[in-house]
């Protein structure tokens, strides 16, 4: 899944400034502020405290809140408060564990799951979650017209990427069965290990028809059933505010199976872009979580304020998309060179203040015991040679590219170290254009873009999460690069459920990939934020999503 790297596509960005002290979080605090007394007057995040109110930064504004739509972490964070899926994935084990599912059988071949779902799981307006509903939100994300750049999710079950690419036509002929209103049968096309953890994901969640089809078609977009008091979803929280580019406000779900557990009120996201507008915010008392953390402030916190400090270790990957549709990058060797002539130990240590580590293979490392075997060096003679033998010696005759990014410090940052690395080393020179995390994905799924900043976070933890993405059309591949031997390779594994034979074939893969270079691998996931001490049972797994359930609020001083 798309982020945002440093105050977060797992990053950070910039739309307009909120200052040193944020009018849109003083909006809210005076929802929330108390008189405490002649004394002082208490801060936003002491109410919340009181008042189980949980602040966060989350970034960015989200593109919508339809979870068969969205592909932005944002999105993603908001949408897992208010829908639910079939699993969900432990944070301290990052395998797969029961959520709408109250269980789930396996057939012995691999190629049945039977899914239980839970007798009391009920949507936020009373009615009763059924597997009819889960059958109908896959027909719906699988339908063709809908276009939904994540449907892969789904091909793993049998018949889905053909209905999907509208090769069929009869919905009861995809391997997705209602046996009874409680049990949900998904049949595979081929084992799939990792399916109980992709059935975590967003693209599985629940849709409710009534309610979709009230304000829309089956199968459109942009509806108004995402809106406050439209919203029926059958997660922990319901929709209460949506006011764009100031907050999103839910509240807790009563119909929510169990809700008796559920010890937060409220959870209110922050759309805040600016990294600096975002710490300011929390040293205010106004965010008891932050998206992400300036780099140049990392080591005051380590110095001075550790136990606010998070470093969050993730599944994720940082890079740059490179458009081959537009020459010169349409040539291997230039993407090749562009690639090597990148120092990404010095970024990683000087620029990002050792929050990171390198890049050299899409994929990170020790994901599910897979390790890239090849990697991209830092070579700056071999770029040089490269370059010239692609007709641009010391850069010569190269255009000046422009690389769009987050609007964060660390990605603006690493960017700047990259422009002077390639002046220096390869005579190339780019310009950096931050954009609003919005307009960035819509530009590289548009191909409106040469170079830019980009991220995955994984959405299971498999190898192929990252993988399957750049295959031949993928939704997610906004690089247009297509290479027929890596999808045979890619389509290989996902053929065998033999493990050591799917990570030797994902090995092959990926050595093709780095050498084509329609990505350039700068650093790995970890994401550094600031979480207050009275944010209690805040533990992210390493595809970076909290199970805001567990999450409560307790004094400083460990009590309550």
């Amino acid at each position: 899944m798309t982020i945002s790297p440093g105050p977060r596509r797992q990053t950070d960005r910039s739309p307009p400034s909120l200052g040193a002290t944020p009018t849109r979080l003083i909006l809210v605090a005076g929802l929330l502020v108390a008189a405490a007394g002649c004394a002082k007057r208490e801060t936003p995040v002491e109410a919340g405290v009181r008042t189980q109110t949980l602040l966060l930064g989350n970034a960015a504004e989200p593109a919508d809140l339809d979870p068969q739509v969205i592909n932005a972490w944002t999105d993603s964070n908001v949408d897992y408060a208010l829908f639910e899926a079939l699993t969900w994935i432990d944070d301290r084990t990052n395998q797969p564990v029961p959520a709408a599912a109250a269980s789930w059988d396996v057939s012995p071949d691999g190629l049945v799951y039977t899914f239980h779902l839970r007798a009391d799981g009920r949507w936020s307006n009373g009615e009763p979650v059924t597997a009819d509903d889960f059958a109908y939100s896959f027909r719906r994300i699988l339908t063709p017209t809908f276009a939904a750049s994540y449907s892969y999710m789904l091909w793993p079950i049998r018949n889905a990427q053909a209905y999907n690419a509208g090769k069929l036509t009869d919905f009861s002929q995809v391997g997705v069965e209602a046996v009874n209103p409680a049990t949900l049968r998904v049949t595979l096309e081929k084992p799939t290990p990792y399916l109980a953890s992709i059935a975590a994901h967003t693209t599985w969640l629940p849709v409710p028809r009534a309610t979709v089809e009230k304000f829309g078609r089956f199968a459109e977009r942009n509806t108004a059933w995402t809106r406050p008091g439209n919203l029926v979803g059958n997660g922990p929280f319901v929709l209460r505010e949506w006011s764009p580019n100031a907050r999103i406000v839910v509240d807790r779900n009563p119909q929510y199976w169990d809700a008796a557990h559920v010890r937060l009120h409220r959870i209110i996201f922050f759309p805040i872009e600016n990294g600096d507008a975002e710490e300011n915010a929390f040293r205010a008392g106004q965010l008891h979580v932050t998206y992400g953390l300036p780099v140049t402030k990392i080591a005051a916190y380590r110095r001075e304020h550790p136990d606010e400090l998070h470093i969050e270790t993730l599944l994720a990957s940082y890079y740059l998309f490179l458009n081959i549709t537009r020459p010169p990058l349409d040539n291997p060797k230039v993407r090749r060179a562009l690639s090597l002539g990148i120092d990404r130990t010095a970024i990683a240590r000087d620029i990002l203040a050792g929050s990171r580590t390198p890049a050299h293979a899409f994929t990170p490392p020790d994901c599910a015991g897979y390790t890239a075997r090849a990697g991209v060096p830092d070579d700056f003679a071999a770029a040089r040679r490269l370059l010239a033998e692609a007709g641009y010696p010391g850069g010569r005759g190269l255009p000046t590219f422009e690389v769009q990014s987050y609007s964060s410090d660390s990605s603006v940052r690493t960017l700047e170290a990259i422009q002077e690395m390639w002046k220096r080393q390869l005579g190339v020179h780019i310009t950096i254009t931050p954009l609003e995390q919005r307009t960035l994905f819509q530009n590289q799924r548009s191909l409106n873009y040469t170079i830019a900043f980009s991220a995955w976070i994984a959405d299971y933890a498999d190898p192929a999460t990252f993988l399957n993405t750049m295959t031949t059309g993928n939704g997610n591949n906004w690089a247009a690069w297509s290479d027929p031997e890596y999808d045979r390779l890619i389509a290989a594994a996902g053929a065998t459920a033999d493990n050591a034979r799917r990570y030797e074939l994902f090995q092959q893969a990926e050595a093709i990939l780095l050498e084509q270079a329609p990505l350039i691998p700068l650093f790995y996931g970890e994401q550094p934020h600031l979480v207050r001490p009275e944010v209690r049972n805040w533990h992210p797994s390493k595809l970076n999503f909290v199970w805001f359930k567990n999450v409560w609020l307790g004094p400083r001083d460990g009590s309550g």
